[in-house]
């Protein structure tokens, strides 16, 4: 027999650091149901509760699940039973901590998430929300939501916030979801999520992005990795990307994480959404790597046809003339070994939010093959698509960068097509290492305000 081990525990629980034993002083029988106990939680007598205590049904655990978080507990332990933990859609509750024990898997049930929205867990309008699972995983059925019966939806994530306050995420890892990993957007009486730290996470093999970040004011996500994300356009390691021109994306800090073998961009900020009338962004990556380095993927296969190429380490764009202002910066930031560009810039207008790269190294852009792209093979862009979104494309710092290229050509390339667009106002030195005799730059017709000046590294023997 599986016994329950207790272990003395200090939460913070609104302000208050509390002790707590994680399933009481008296072992309790797994795969037991436990009525007393559940009464003693639903009357206040315990803040912990374990959520065997409800009965665990190898089959579908959902309702014994649902029924330990809707408990009014402080904490919930969700304790190894040997098997996983299956379940449908689940809902987060305000005011909570859910604590998943080392080993514990929770597994979307077979058959189910039919609806295109139907995530593994779901916070709405909630605050005060902490979920903990140090050597945990959260896992989908990605490859079966990604054919019949199932219709085709991007939506099914692993763990979705919709207009919450006050919420940790640490230790978990999400994998396999029908969409992202992680999502963070407004909903319920508020237009964004506000007060969120995502930390010592994890997601992998998930469908559309690693994080999806929609609008966020206070984000903090820090010590994660995002990988192998392949289904659905932009399949990104992490996408910042509102809906409308009322969502926000406010002092929102990503650091220290890990951004690699995603299919599409490692790093990607789209802001075609917003506009001058919305609040100006702020958005800071620090000590973060960017790279794509095998094509292995998930646990179940190693991904689409073709592996994983990967697009630009890092991408920004769609910042308009009819654009947002502020400031997305990259400080002390690596990109290596990317499918394509190290970083792209594309539609960026000179005259809305900067963007700024401090410290950074751009390192062996181009490693996959990519034979249908017939652009400038640059490690860095920028790009004119449309003459819709911005006249002159510009606006960028490169503030102590090191580019290191093997192959002889442009380091900073302008590509207007036929747009008849004007570059302007890019500042900056950088440090090129590179075959070429001297490092230059590809600037376009009658660039305004450039001064980029690139001084020659020492490329190493072969």
């Amino acid at each position: 027999m599986s016994w329950i081990r207790p272990t003395a525990v200090a939460v913070l629980i609104a302000g208050q650091a509390v002790s707590l034993l994680a399933a009481d002083t008296t072992p309790t029988l797994l795969n037991v149901p436990d009525p007393s106990a559940v009464a003693d939680v639903l009357a206040g007598r315990r803040p912990v509760a374990n959520a065997a205590w409800w009965g665990f049904n190898r089959e579908d655990a959902t309702v014994s699940l649902q029924a330990a978080l809707d408990s009014g507990a402080r904490v919930v332990v969700i304790p190894f039973m040997g098997a996983p933990w299956i379940i449908r859609p689940v809902r987060l509750p305000s005011n909570q901590e859910v604590r998943l024990e080392p080993g514990v898997v929770v597994l979307a049930k077979a058959g189910e998430f039919r609806g295109p929205g139907d995530s593994l867990f779901t916070a709405t309008g909630q605050s005060n929300l902490v979920m903990r699972g140090y050597g945990a995983t959260l896992r989908m059925r990605k490859r079966d939501y990604q054919r019949p019966p199932y219709t085709k939806a991007e939506w099914r994530m692993g763990i979705a916030l919709r207009g919450c306050r006050g919420v940790l995420l640490e230790g978990l890892r999400v994998e396999s979801s029908g969409g992202d990993g992680f999502y963070v957007d407004g909903g319920g009486a508020l237009g964004w999520s506000q007060d969120v730290t995502i930390r010592d996470c994890v997601a992998s093999d998930n469908h559309r992005q690693g994080l999806s970040v929609i609008s966020a004011v206070d984000l903090l996500v820090e010590n994660c990795l995002f990988a192998h994300t392949w289904g659905t356009a932009p399949e990104a390691g992490i996408d910042l990307e509102p809906d409308t021109a009322s969502q926000r994306l406010v002092r929102c800090l990503i650091r220290n994480c890990r951004f690699e073998n995603n299919n599409g961009n490692q790093i990607l900020v789209h802001l075609d959404q917003l506009s001058r009338q919305s609040e100006p962004v702020s958005i800071r990556f620090e000590d973060c790597l960017a790279r794509q380095v095998t094509a292995g993927s998930g646990p179940e296969s190693p991904g689409p046809p073709g592996g994983l190429r990967g697009v630009a380490g890092i991408a920004v764009g769609d910042v308009k003339d009819d654009g947002p202002a502020g400031l997305i910066e990259f400080d002390r930031c690596v990109t290596d070994t990317t499918g394509k560009e190290a970083a792209r810039l594309y539609d960026k207008s000179a005259a809305r939010a900067r963007v700024r790269f401090v410290n950074c190294s751009f390192r062996h852009p181009w490693a996959a093959p990519s034979p249908g792209d017939h652009g400038p093979r640059a490690p860095l862009l920028l790009q004119s698509r449309k003459t819709t979104r911005t006249r002159e494309v510009g606006g960028v710092d490169f503030v102590a960068c090191q580019v290191f290229d093997t192959v002889d050509r442009a380091v900073f390339c302008f590509a207007a097509g036929a747009n008849h667009c004007a570059l302007r106002d890019v500042q900056g030195r950088l440090l090129v290492t590179s075959p070429a005799a001297a490092p230059r730059l590809q600037l376009g017709p009658n660039p305004q305000a450039v001064h980029l000046d690139l001084v020659a590294g020492v490329f190493p023997p072969p």
